[in-house]
């Protein structure tokens, strides 16, 4: 059944309210028993249509009956509100509060029976995931960026780094990444001369310009946000050769956590990390030999988690 018949038949009734069967579907190009199944689906959807009998008879909206300025289903409204649950938890999206308001006036213009269903998986559901505890950016800086990049207009924003310096920047901006709970905007810095990567919380003005910019061509803006990530200068340069094949690493270890490259008899994994524990624990967990290039304190840190396995797997059971 098609929405947008759905939408035009209801477009109908308010406009030519009394219209009948035949009449309806002339118009809508379909079949009176079709007409029928359209004035059954508007009353699930909490709508009234009522349906004069006689010779004069048609149908209409019920007297006084006041459309909602939103009409969805049961599954659309949980889409939505998981949509919103889901986004809440792991930082997507935007705004202190927004997800929450925005649910709250969803619900608000809901049938009574659909708004009481949509609270029900509001207050029932648990997520897994764990909150991400980042700052927010503002709606209207994501808003303004992506329509800058999809017009391929300049922008000039006020931008704090991470060391707390502020600075004006005109970027091109190539596209927009969310990645383990943070927005990132991607384009050219034209301050350094050379295409940078920048978090959205911490643009304070964002600006659209009249001046247009070339398209960057087949530019990826997820890879190039991964392998900046991935530069960010950490405490130690970790390599490991992992016997095991590419399609199996790729599948098990993800881009954020190392890069991985095809070598003879197995696969070499390089990445950073500021601590090492956490590294010998993912190594630990892959549950193949490895060899360790580098750093040398990874190999300690390895004995070190063996040792502590080997001790706790000869604790013995008190009582």
């Amino acid at each position: 059944m098609s929405t947008n018949r759905i939408l035009a038949f209801l477009e109908l009734l308010q406009a030519r309210p009394g219209l009948t069967g035949p009449e309806l579907a002339e118009r809508l190009e379909v079949d009176v028993r079709s007409v029928r199944r359209y004035v059954r689906r508007l009353e699930d959807l909490g709508i009234p249509v009522e349906a004069e009998r006689g010779r004069y008879g048609g149908y209409r909206l019920r007297p006084g009956y006041r459309l909602p300025p939103l009409m969805l289903t049961g599954d659309e409204a949980a889409a939505v509100v998981l949509g919103l649950l889901a986004g809440r938890r792991a930082g997507l999206t935007v705004g202190e509060g927004a997800a929450g308001s925005a649910l709250a006036k969803i619900q608000r213009v809901l049938p009574d029976a659909l708004r009481d269903r949509v609270g029900a998986v509001e207050e029932m559901v648990g997520l897994t995931a764990r909150t991400a505890a980042t700052t927010r950016p503002s709606g209207a800086t994501l808003l303004t960026l992506a329509d800058a990049a999809r017009r391929r207009l300049r922008v000039r924003l006020a931008y704090r780094s991470f060391r707390g310096q502020d600075s004006e920047r005109t970027v091109d901006p190539y596209g927009l990444v969310f990645h383990s709970g943070r927005w990132y905007l991607t384009g050219h810095d034209h301050r350094r001369g050379e295409v940078r990567t920048f978090r959205l919380d911490r643009i304070g003005r964002a600006e659209t310009t009249e001046e247009e910019f070339p398209a960057p061509g087949e530019f990826d803006a997820v890879a190039h946000v991964m392998d900046s990530l991935a530069a960010v200068p950490y405490r130690y340069e970790v390599e490991v050769v992992l016997a095991m094949t590419m399609e199996e690493a790729r599948r098990r270890i993800p881009p954020a956590v190392a890069a991985l490259a095809p070598v003879d008899g197995g696969v070499r994994m390089t990445g950073r990390a500021e601590r090492l524990d956490g590294m010998a624990q993912v190594l630990a967990g892959l549950g193949v030999p490895f060899t360790v290039v580098g750093p040398p304190e990874l190999r300690e840190e390895v004995r070190a988690l063996a040792r502590r396995l080997e001790q706790w797997a000869d604790r013995a059971p008190e009582g």
